[in-house]
């Protein structure tokens, strides 16, 4: 068996996946064969694999941290969210079908526990280290009996914990003792310490409280992590996140012409892969914001309908709030709009859905000659084709099946004027196309906008991937920290009561 460790942390988006893949990153550049894994995922920004196999993006982002292949085995059990009570359940990269929230954690999630270990066995025969991640904090008593993401995990493959905890909300010795506390006897010996993120000031200042926990615990601090800017990575959990008015993080850079460019994405529920246009906020001069008001498309020069797991009511909500409208006049005035997978079939004709809504029939906007009809297998492939003369790249998730009957070919959907539409997401990421469609977007709003030249998307991940790694290795014990992987929890750590209830 190789080194392994679970990182927890005391909430949702204290920093676990950038903590994994930031130690990822630092391993891998150590000469360590390592790979990240994620028992089960709760996301709507998800991944297609080579293999065909539809993954979170985030452990997708953390394999490429460790410079590996991302497989089905890093992330065994997906939960594609279609309502605040119920998600499409992915196994192993293959949808399994609907469950509520009650169903899944009253027997399902205990029964893939098999599967999950059976993974993380895998990857640990084949790899020097694996660096687990887990779900929100491992301290949600009410789901203990069936986790199998947190200290279930832990304790059936027998792997020393690191909990991270994100001062810059505050609180965090409170949660950190807290998280402790209110495990089992048996759950606490694999709790090995902490892990601060997003510090901000003078550390000398945060050490005596880091001696009083350890005094109180019996478990050290592993690192400080300093509040970082720009560290924006693809987010796991697309219904928690707010967008609205938000700018993905990237570096700031004024336009190579005269012209920024303006670009509306429509905030739809349950919006999915949402990380489409992180290649267009990464490009100088480019101006991305998430809107959900008419208003709010006046001056944008492309709106983008992106992804979404409930197309219909996607399509609903754009009319309830006048967005749909706002867009149908776009069009007709010849301004650029881009429909990604979920919006492309909100721009077709007709929509046949028994399958996602089960709402039947129902009319789109009509600003591209497509019809669709959801089937119940899913499209789960990675194509590659070329469009504006140049070579693209992305990936397919969807239940939709398009029967295009006009327009302008457009990877695999069609254009009509200065409306595109595609099942493809990430292919923005492709340096070539980006360039030649935001040149295209430029003259039709009439903007003298001009792509850099030498703006590289993969370049720019890598960038963040090894800030992450230099996170780690430079404000991290890093020698603590390996021998923790190798050879798991401390013994005779010591019980912090009260302990979980009976």
């Amino acid at each position: 068996m190789s080194g392994g460790l679970l990182v927890a942390g005391t909430t949702s988006d204290a920093g676990k996946s950038v903590v994994t893949a930031g130690i990822c990153r630092w391993l891998v550049r150590q000469g360590v064969k390592v790979a990240p894994f994620k028992a089960q995922n709760m996301s709507l920004n998800s991944f297609v694999t080579r293999e065909g196999a539809e993954i979170g993006r985030a452990q997708a982002m953390q394999a490429q941290a460790a410079r590996v292949e991302p497989t089905a085995l890093m992330n065994p059990v997906l939960l594609k969210p279609g309502s605040d009570r119920s998600s499409q359940v992915v196994l192993m990269g293959r949808p399994v079908g609907e469950m509520t929230a009650r169903g899944y954690h009253g027997g399902r999630q205990q029964q893939l526990l098999g599967t999950v270990l059976d993974c993380l066995a895998e990857l640990r025969g084949t790899y020097d280290a694996v660096i687990c991640e887990g779900a929100g904090s491992p301290a949600e008593i009410n789901l203990r009996r069936t986790d199998i993401v947190n200290m279930g995990i832990a304790r059936n493959a027998r792997l020393p914990v690191l909990v991270v905890g994100d001062i810059d909300r505050g609180g965090v010795f409170a949660s950190f003792f807290g998280t402790v506390a209110l495990l089992s006897r048996e759950d606490q010996e694999f709790v090995a310490g902490f892990l601060v993120n997003k510090f901000r000031g003078d550390v000398s200042l945060l050490e005596p409280g880091l001696d009083m926990l350890k005094d109180l615990t019996g478990r050290r601090t592993y690192g400080v992590l300093p509040f970082r800017h720009g560290l924006g990575i693809d987010e796991e959990d697309g219904l928690r996140v707010s967008l609205r008015g938000a700018v993905r993080e990237s570096a700031v850079a004024g336009p190579v012409g005269e012209d920024v460019l303006r670009v509306a994405v429509c905030a739809v529920p349950l919006m999915s892969n949402f990380t489409d246009v992180d290649a267009l906020a990464a490009e100088p001069g480019v101006v991305v914001r998430f809107v959900d008001r008419a208003a709010e498309l006046a001056d944008a020069d492309l709106v983008i309908v992106p992804g979404t797991r409930g197309t219909v009511a996607a399509l609903r909500w754009l009319r309830e709030r006048g967005l749909a409208e706002a867009v149908l006049r776009r069009a007709r005035e010849g301004r650029p709009v881009l429909g990604i997978c979920g919006g492309f079939q909100i721009l077709g004709e007709h929509i046949e859905d028994e399958v996602e809504s089960r709402a039947g029939a129902v009319d789109g906007l009509g600003l591209l000659p497509v019809r669709v009809r959801f089937a119940r297998e899913k499209t789960l492939t990675r194509p590659a084709g070329e469009a504006l003369g140049e070579h693209v790249e992305g990936y397919e998730i969807h239940h939709g099946v398009a029967e295009v009957t006009g327009g302008d070919p457009f990877l695999d959907g069609c254009r009509v004027g200065a409306v595109w539409g595609t099942h493809w997401h990430g292919s923005l990421e492709s340096d070539g196309f980006r360039r030649a469609f935001l040149r295209e977007v430029a003259a039709a709003a009439g903007r003298r906008f001009v792509p850099a030249a030498d703006t590289s998307f993969g370049a720019l991940r890598e960038e963040q991937l090894d800030r992450l790694g230099d996170l780690i290795e430079e404000h991290a014990d890093t020698d603590a920290l390996w021998r923790l992987i190798e050879s798991g929890a401390p013994q005779g750590l010591p019980f912090i009561p009260p302990g979980a209830p009976a």
